[in-house]
């Protein structure tokens, strides 16, 4: 045995170290060892390339390098001397990258300590590469649960496996150019993490996946699970033409976020924003107390009479207006308007309103009382649509500003308009009326299907059921810290972009400052982010940087590239150089799930039913009769 462990050293030594810098170490080559390919016992050896690896003997300690790059020199010691073969004068040199060390045969990320002038090199058995490629991590002392994604690229037939633990517990980025595999991966490894857990009844009791779905990849019945519920969003289609199912079911108290409210009316900071606050202040006060449509009903009633007792003809007409728009639900006009109050007019002497032929005198509590206006008060009652109620309270806050002179209409009409704009599409997408507001009730996996919707709903969805959900797990996993959270964004940059200027900074700042909570935040509540993009350069620096896994497709895009190298510390120079030329299906993987990064070929779907919808077309197909 000892001599098959010195020949063993023999085939294996390819040099020794010449030069230590930091963590980079240069290893001359064996002139005996220049071939590509070494036999063994009746077997070929690969030999040294950039790419591989190798182990630096020191002492007792074996340290792991990957090979970086290669250069030649001259040998100056044979250079005089006669009868030398011309190879022989070079000298071949190795850049390594130390990674790591082996301990009882098992190999540990890190630097344990640096080499030494002359420590001798070797290539790895075949053991102990299987080692640098083990990827399953000890949790307490016991071997987390494996989850097979791929296959080495360069080493054929070995399998590379993940702890599901050290993945689905990180925040996973997926980036690569349009056609290179990156919805094909995203939906891969989710297919086998449902297939391996999809029957235990506590992964459907704790763990929760929303999957935002931009272009319908994912949105097909059986793709990735059959067993979710997908929410297919449309807002090209008529109110009635869309199913309930299709429509999600919203708490107002998510609406009431002063920032958010802020955003969809497009309120300015120095005016319409306080403005929006007061607002907000009034539905709480409202809404705490034992009777609030009857105490919204009573404020009504008390603005009514301060309205028509006022001696301003023509802001007692506008506040007519917003009032009769609250009772009309903006259904209003001035012959309308006339109707509602035809049992009164204007003295423009005295500077009043009056009994209609009657005598000049201001109205009494009785007349006013009688009045089709105050009278409608009456049969008041809150739209079962959340955001219609709270335009009726933005109207309200209007009646009170602008009777007590604190604003004016042109600057704040503008604010309530755009949200009364906004108010059709987001009854399409959103179920208002519906109290029950848990739409994980039905399955633990939702996919919001937006390939049908508009831009503005495109931005909005995410931003408000991520912030809901997160908010909400956040309450849960306080009580039961078992609770699984994973938020999926496909195409993530539409949503996550810094540089967009179809939207304020207001805007951009809210969404980028919600997704950074959650990637920053989440993982102490159990939530955890999935990142798949084709423009990684759009996607916040601070999201990127915070990401623990990642599956690197072709990139081309020289920003793309630059993004990915400032933001990525994972990556070797030999993997990142990569990065241009991977083919379709194969991807870098690297982070702290990887002791190394490793160049991979993705298993396929073997279920092809499963699959995205997201194959390119052949034209051909469709050009010959």
């Amino acid at each position: 045995m000892q001599t098959k462990k010195l020949s063993l050293d023999v085939v294996l030594n390819i040099g020794k170290v010449i030069s230590v810098k930091g963590r980079t170490v240069d290893v001359l080559v064996s002139k005996t060892k220049n071939a590509s390919i070494l036999l063994y016992e009746g077997k070929i050896i690969k030999n040294v390339s950039v790419g591989g690896y190798i182990k630096i003997g020191k002492g007792f300690t074996e340290l792991v390098g990957k090979i970086d790059g290669e250069y030649i020199t001259e040998d100056n010691n044979i250079l005089n001397k006669p009868y030398k073969h011309e190879k022989e004068k070079i000298n071949r040199v190795l850049n390594i990258s130390l990674l790591g060390y082996f301990e009882n045969s098992e190999f540990k990320q890190g630097l344990k300590e640096l080499p030494l002038i002359d420590n001798e090199c070797f290539l790895l058995t075949q053991e102990e590469l299987d080692a640098v490629h083990n990827f399953i991590k000890r949790i307490n002392g016991i071997p987390d649960i494996k989850l097979k994604i791929g296959r080495l690229a360069r080493e054929s037939g070995k399998d590379i496996e993940i702890g599901i633990n050290s993945l689905f517990a990180s925040h996973i980025g997926i980036f690569g150019n349009t056609g290179s595999g990156k919805s094909y991966t995203l939906a891969g490894i989710y297919y086998r993490l449902f297939q391996r857990f999809q029957g235990q009844q506590k992964f459907k009791q704790n763990a929760k996946f929303l999957l935002v779905d931009f272009n319908g990849e994912f949105s097909e019945t059986m793709c990735i699970t059959k067993e979710k519920r997908v929410y297919n969003l449309s807002t090209r289609k008529n109110i009635e033409d869309i199913k309930e199912t299709d429509r999600i079911p919203l708490s107002e108290n998510i609406l009431l976020d002063i920032e958010l409210l802020s955003i969809l009316s497009n309120a300015t900071d120095k005016t319409q924003k306080p403005y929006v606050s007061r607002m907000v202040k009034l539905f709480k006060k409202v809404h705490i107390q034992n009777q609030p449509e009857e105490y919204f009903k009573g404020i009504l009633r008390n603005k009514a009479k301060d309205i028509l007792r006022m001696s301003i003809k023509d802001k007692a007409s506008s506040l007519i207006d917003y009032l009769a728009s609250i009772l009309m639900d903006g259904n209003i006009s001035s012959s309308v308007t006339d109707e509602l109050i035809n049992t009164i007019e204007w003295n423009n002497t005295n500077k009043h309103f009056m009994p209609k032929g009657g005598i000049s005198r201001g109205l009494s509590d009785s007349e006013i009382e009688n009045t089709p206006l105050y009278q409608m008060i009456e049969n008041y009652s809150f739209p079962k649509n959340k955001i219609k109620k709270i335009i009726h309270f933005f109207y309200l806050q209007l009646i009170f500003d602008l009777y007590n002179d604190k604003a004016l209409y042109e600057h704040i009409g503008p604010a309530i308009n755009k949200l009364k704009s906004k108010t059709g599409d987001l009854e399409k997408v959103f179920d208002f009326e519906n109290q029950a507001n848990n739409f994980f009730s039905d399955s633990n996996f939702i996919v919001l299907n937006l390939n049908d919707s508009n831009i503005d709903i495109k931005k909005i969805v995410p931003l408000i059921l991520c912030r809901q959900i997160y908010s909400e797990h956040k309450i849960i996993n306080r009580q039961n810290p078992g609770k699984y959270l994973n938020i999926v964004i496909d195409e993530a940059h539409n949503i996550l972009s810094y540089t967009s200027e179809r939207e304020s900074s207001t805007w951009k700042d809210y969404r980028l400052e919600t997704f950074e909570e959650i990637i920053k935040e989440g993982r102490k509540f159990g939530v955890f982010l999935t990142l798949a993009s084709q423009r990684p350069s759009d996607i916040s620096d601070t999201i990127i940087s915070q990401l623990h896994n990642y599956f690197l497709h072709r990139l081309i895009n020289n920003k793309d590239i630059q993004s990915i190298e400032r933001t990525i510390s994972y990556l070797d120079r030999v993997s990142f150089e990569s990065l241009p030329i991977l083919p379709t299906g194969t991807c870098i993987f690297a982070g702290l799930s990887a002791h190394v990064p490793v160049i991979i070929e993705i298993d396929e779907i073997t279920d092809k039913s499963a699959e995205p919808m997201n194959k390119t077309i052949k034209p051909t197909d469709f050009w010959v009769d």
